[in-house]
């Protein structure tokens, strides 16, 4: 197996895995290698050491966590997170972003009407997700309606095949 750091057009970066070169270039020309945090398949290979997963191979040392002026530099534009942080909050995102969807109804895009008939108490409260436009996202938080834009990767919203 060849372990690759790859990164997507937005600025994320994540592991991969693949059998070969060619196995990941084929996969990446036919868009099946996707951002886990956005879906972006703009795919590229960081410049990283080679790494390979063999059986028996022993796993890379952790890096010590971020100490606090650590974190500032981080955040500045700094150096960036070391990959177990950095695959830890990945963790932590997919699992609160299953959480969203297993306790929310998607409303798609009747979010708004869906959000202000919850708030004027015409329908029963109850944690909903879904799309609106910037104006009436402004709209809804002048009215005092409190919402958050929470992106959600694409391939969580999908059944597995």
């Amino acid at each position: 197996m060849k372990v690759l750091d790859l990164q997507c057009s937005a600025g994320h970066t994540f592991e991969g895995w693949f059998g070969s070169e060619q196995n990941f270039v084929s996969q990446v020309q036919r868009a099946l290698v996707q951002c886990p945090l956005c879906g972006d398949a703009a795919v590229q290979k960081k410049l990283s050491a080679p790494r390979l997963n063999l059986s028996g191979a022993k796993a890379p040392a952790v890096s010590p966590p971020l100490s606090p002026a650590n974190a500032d530099a981080v955040s500045e534009g700094g150096p960036a997170l070391n990959p177990e942080l950095q695959n830890a909050l990945h963790q932590a995102w997919v699992h609160m972003a299953k959480q969203v969807l297993a306790n929310t109804e998607d409303v798609g895009d009747r979010f708004a009407d869906e959000a202000r008939r919850i708030h004027y108490g015409e329908v029963a409260e109850r944690g909903i997700r879904g799309k609106t436009t910037p104006t009436e996202a402004r709209e809804l938080m002048e009215e005092g309606i409190d919402l958050v834009a929470l992106p959600i990767p694409e391939h969580l919203k999908k059944p597995l095949q």
